[in-house]
C-alpha cells in the first residue's frame, strides 16, 4: 500500500509540476508534499475502533462519524468509496490555509488556476506562515487579504479523503455538514466556477443535515441547527447589503483618496450596526471576529458559498427533494456556457413560488 501510494503522490506531483510554471514550482511541491504527510498517517477509523487506542468520547465521535458517512451514501445518494472512513490526527489545529484576495477597491476576487481544479477564489497552504507570507505579499499590492484556517478539503477523488481531528469532536450537525459538502464536491465539480461549486455543495450540505436530524437530531439539536440557519441567512443579507454599498463606491469618481475614506467609515457603521444583530442574536459572538476583520477578501469568500445557494435550494424544492434528480439536473446546468447558466439560475432565484417552498 505504501508503494502504490507514494507512486501516486509522485505521479500526481509530476502531472503538477508538467502542467505549471516552473516559478510557481516551490507551491506545488509544498502541495505534493503536504499532501503525502497527510495520506501517510490516515488510520482506518474502523481499525481504531477496536485498537484500544481510542478513549471513550473518541469512540462516540469516530463511531458517529461512520453512521454520517454511510447516510451520505444510503440517503443522499453522494459517491461510495473510502473518504472520510480513515483518520489523520493532527499536529496543527488545519490540515491547510487558504488566502482569498480582493483589491482593495473591487469586489471581485483574485483567482488562482490550477491543472485540475482549475481557476479558483483562493489558494490554499499546508503551512500557516506559508499562507500569511504569501498574503503578507499581496497587501503590499493592495489588496485586501484573508487567511482562513480550512478544517476539511476535497482532493475530488484523487484520493480518499481523510477525516481530521480538525472537526472530529464538532456537534454531529456540523459534521454532518462539513462532510456531506465535501463528498458533494466529488459528486459534482465544476473548474473555473468556485461559485457555482460551492453554492451547490452548501445546498447538498444543509439539506442533507436536515434530514440527518430528522433521523438522528434530538428536538434541541434541530432547533439549535434551524437557528444557526437563520442567524447565517441574517448575515449574509446584511453584508450583501455591504457588498451592493461598497460597489457603488468603488464604481464612483472619486478619488483614491476618498474611496479610501468612504470604504472606512462605511466599515465602521457596519461593525456599529452589527451590535444590533448581536442583540437579537441573544449575544451570540461566533461572527465577532469576521466582522473586527472586515475587509473586501471576506465578503468575497462569504458571497462565494452563499450568492448562488437560493437558486439551487430552488432546484432541489423543484425536484422534491429527490437528490439523484437534483445532482442530475446541476450536471445539466454544468454542462451550459457559462452565460446560459448564469441566466437559469437567475431565473431559478427570481421563482418567488420555488424559492418560498426551498426556505421551508
Amino acid at each position: 500500500m505504501a508503494i502504490l501510494l507514494n507512486s501516486r503522490i509522485l505521479l500526481f506531483g509530476l502531472l503538477i509540476l508538467s502542467l505549471c510554471s516552473c516559478t510557481d514550482g516551490g507551491y506545488y511541491l509544498q502541495a505534493a508534499k503536504g499532501q503525502y504527510d497527510i495520506l501517510k498517517n490516515r488510520q482506518p477509523i474502523e481499525e481504531l475502533l477496536v485498537s484500544g487506542k481510542l478513549n471513550k468520547q473518541q469512540q462516540i465521535e469516530l463511531s458517529r462519524i461512520l453512521t454520517i458517512r454511510n447516510f451520505a451514501s444510503e440517503q443522499l445518494a453522494l459517491p461510495e468509496n473510502d473518504s472520510y472512513r480513515s483518520f489523520v490526527n493532527l499536529e496543527n489545529s488545519y490540515p491547510i490555509w487558504n488566502v482569498v484576495a480582493a483589491p482593495e477597491f473591487s469586489l471581485e476576487p483574485k483567482t488562482w488556476c490550477f491543472p485540475i481544479a482549475g481557476c479558483v477564489s483562493y489558494r490554499g497552504y499546508f503551512s500557516e506562515s506559508d499562507a500569511t507570507d504569501f498574503a503578507q505579499a499581496l497587501k503590499k499590492s493592495n489588496y485586501d487579504t484573508l487567511v482562513a484556517g480550512v478544517p476539511a478539503y476535497s482532493t475530488l477523488s484523487w484520493f480518499d479523503d481523510p477525516v481530521f481531528s480538525s472537526f472530529s469532536s464538532w456537534p454531529a450537525s456540523s459534521v454532518a455538514r462539513l462532510i456531506f459538502h465535501e463528498l458533494a464536491h466529488q459528486q459534482l465539480y465544476l473548474p473555473d466556477d468556485s461559485a457555482f461549486s460551492e453554492a451547490f455543495a452548501t445546498s447538498v450540505e444543509i439539506a442533507g443535515s436536515k434530514l440527518w436530524l430528522a433521523s438522528y437530531g434530538s428536538d434541541q439539536e434541530t432547533e439549535l441547527f434551524r437557528r444557526k440557519l437563520e442567524r447565517e441567512e441574517t448575515f449574509f443579507e446584511w453584508t450583501n447589503s455591504l457588498h451592493h454599498q461598497l460597489k457603488e463606491i468603488y464604481a464612483g469618481s472619486s478619488s483614491i483618496t476618498e474611496k479610501r475614506h468612504l470604504k472606512s467609515e462605511l466599515f465602521k457603521e457596519a461593525q456599529s450596526h452589527y451590535l444590533t444583530l448581536k442583540d437579537a442574536w441573544g449575544g451570540y459572538t461566533g461572527y465577532d471576529h469576521w466582522v473586527e476583520t472586515l475587509n473586501n477578501a471576506r465578503l468575497v469568500s462569504l458571497r462565494t458559498y452563499r450568492k448562488l445557494l437560493p437558486a439551487f435550494d430552488t432546484l432541489l424544492a423543484k425536484h422534491n427533494y429527490s437528490f439523484p434528480k437534483f445532482y442530475t439536473a446541476c450536471k445539466d446546468l454544468a454542462e451550459q456556457p457559462a452565460e446560459l447558466r448564469k441566466r437559469l439560475l437567475d431565473k431559478l432565484h427570481e421563482n418567488p413560488k420555488l424559492t418560498a417552498q426551498a426556505k421551508r
